[in-house]
């Protein structure tokens, strides 16, 4: 139907067709030639590091505490409650471990944090054969 180079232009587009009252849910958008982009955050030290382990440990230790806490049919709340802020220390301790091993073991080799994204270059708007004549006069294309 329609290719265009922001998520943005897209998403305009097919507003556009749900003003005109078309049937939206025969639309889809689709990214095409995906890269691979690495947004560098900061520096890795071994205080970041541990920092960080001690935060991934600590939230699934304060879940697990609290699920094993429901479990006491007597009082589950204070369980649920106890459990879960000893699962949140034994996990923060725990994560602040590993995270300072994992730093060591690397000996710096990649001193950086990152988050990693998968980024399309264009983005196609595809609608179902049937209404495709209806959906490029509606956005002024033409057929």
């Amino acid at each position: 139907m329609a290719s265009f180079f922001s998520y943005a232009e897209a998403e305009r587009a097919v507003d556009r067709l749900a003003d005109l009252d078309f049937p939206v849910e025969r639309v889809a958008i689709v990214g095409r030639d995906l890269q691979m982009v690495e947004q560098v955050t900061g520096k890795m030290t071994l205080l970041r590091a541990i920092w960080r382990g001690a935060l991934s440990g600590a939230i699934p230790g304060v879940l697990i505490g609290w699920i094993f806490g429901l479990f006491n049919w007597i009082n589950p709340l204070i369980s649920a409650v106890l459990l879960a802020l000893y699962g949140l220390i034994f996990g923060a301790i725990v994560g602040a471990i590993i995270g300072g091993i994992v730093y060591a073991v690397q000996r710096g080799e990649r001193d950086f944090a990152s988050v990693t994204m998968m980024q399309p270059q264009h983005y196609d708007l595809v609608v179902d054969e049937e209404v495709a004549d209806e959906a490029a006069r509606l956005l002024g294309m033409g057929v």
